[in-house]
């Protein structure tokens, strides 16, 4: 079949086979399909949906298209994590360690950030001498011997999803439900785990602006994981405030030290609690949800989830030290106060707007090519529902001395606070649940 005919199925409401989905993806790949015929399909699906049969048959294509980690020489149950990108959130570096911990093994490739979101790759460069490059074969090796090991993310792998994704981010197609799900699951399969659990963020933080927006993400991306045989479940989380009160690369490390060693916030220690148990369930560590959970304090309480932090940072070149001493992690030069003018309760957080700021301190990307400053970035000292006195601090900035627009970005970090007279109802940092027996809304 003609790639052009695959444009009209779609475009006419028909449902693309796997082999023409395999068939339109190599052609793309290859470079048999132009970009302007790519985009038409691309276009189509953003106006006619994709079925679920088919969604899942592109996810599969994507990750055939490249390198796909073979991780048949670690022992147990593979199971990975994913978010859909928030501020502040580095749950990764508590997550791999505590599941570790309770013995489920964690092969992860993680990312860099762009934009307002930040990277845990990023993050874990913070710690001086981290490597977060290796073979296959020490990878493998690693997992094996402390039970986890996070690396960079191979240059190839689900390559026709980095192209297809660059067209769709310029020809207006990026919000296609089908097109999002199979993006992110293709880079799970491809990395080989037997099953995934996956944060799905939801506010003003996020790129899902809505719960129903976030649930159908999710429900999209289970159902893949279920066709091509990978148990996965999703956590829809609130992001209409930063995830703990760290944000910036080095600040982030320290308070996930913070928070294996039992004295994190409570939000991100929830959270992190809630997907590490979903994870042991899925490796088979633990029968049911609460089980996982005890299980998994015990490990908080007993200081084994952060004894393999130190081994994870001891096994990848970094600096020991700094497990027992973050002070010794890249710190900025100056801390400037962002103090509230008027009295009040903190109603509301523009989440991404703190994640701009941060970005231009220093802390992420505009640009692929953009350098990063570990040490910059903001602490949060008041959050939803704190009162506030005028002149009280709402964050403070870390910032080097020769940072340029600093006015700006206090003046941004303030517009991101919201006060109002009554103290705001508190809204659920765990949304729902859903799995391949549905939707468990928890907010209700």
């Amino acid at each position: 079949m003609r790639f052009v005919e695959l444009i009209g199925k779609k475009r006419d409401g028909g449902e693309l086979s796997s082999e023409e989905m395999q068939h339109l993806v190599r052609g793309y790949v290859s470079g048999d399909v132009p970009d302007y015929q790519m985009a038409a399909w691309a276009m189509a699906v953003f106006f006619r949906g994709m079925t679920a049969e088919e969604t899942a048959s592109l996810t599969l294509a994507m990750a055939q298209s490249g390198d796909q980690v073979n991780l048949n020489g670690i022992q147990g149950v593979k199971v990975d994590k994913h978010s859909t990108g928030g501020v502040g959130d580095k749950t990764t570096l508590i997550i791999a360690p505590l599941v570790a911990a309770a013995g489920v093994p964690v092969a992860k490739m993680s990312g860099r950030g762009l934009g307002h979101t930040g990277g845990t790759i990023d993050k874990l460069e913070s710690i001086t001498g981290f490597q977060i490059e290796m073979t296959r074969e020490r990878f493998l090796s690693q997992v094996n011997e402390i039970g986890m090991a996070v690396i960079g993310q191979s240059g190839n792998l689900a390559p026709a999803d980095k192209k297809l994704y660059a067209l769709r981010d310029v020809t207006g197609t990026v919000e296609s439900m089908p097109l999002i799900a199979s993006s992110i699951m293709s880079k799970k399969i491809a990395a080989g785990a037997d099953a995934i659990v996956l944060d799905v963020k939801m506010g003003s933080g996020a790129f899902m602006k809505t719960l129903d927006a976030a649930e159908e993400l999710a429900v999209a991306m289970v159902e893949i994981g279920s066709r091509v045989g990978r148990s996965t479940s999703a956590i829809i989380s609130d992001m209409d405030q930063p995830l703990g009160f760290a944000i910036g690369n080095a600040l982030e490390v320290a308070e996930a030290i913070q928070t294996l060693q039992g004295n994190g916030p409570d939000d991100l220690t929830e959270l992190c609690l809630m997907l590490s148990s979903h994870m042991v369930v899925l490796g088979g560590k633990a029968d049911g949800l609460k089980e996982a959970r005890k299980l998994l304090e015990d490990k908080l309480r007993s200081g084994e989830a952060l004894g393999k932090f130190r081994e994870l940072v001891s096994a990848q070149g970094g600096d020991v030290c700094i497990v027992e001493n973050p002070e010794l992690l890249p710190r900025a030069e100056r801390l400037i106060e962002v103090k509230a003018t008027e009295v009040g309760y903190v109603q509301a957080i523009e989440a991404e707007q703190l994640g701009l700021a941060a970005m231009r301190l220093g802390a992420g990307r505009a640009t692929k090519d953009d350098a990063i400053d570990y040490a910059v970035g903001i602490t949060l000292r008041k959050k939803v529902g704190d009162s506030v006195e005028a002149g009280e601090t709402l964050a403070v900035l870390h910032a080097q001395a020769g940072s340029e627009a600093l006015e700006e970005r206090v003046a941004q970090v303030r517009d991101a606070y919201t006060l109002q007279q009554e103290k705001p109802q508190q809204r659920p940092l765990l949304l729902s649940i859903v799995t391949a027996a549905g939707i468990d809304r928890l907010a209700e």
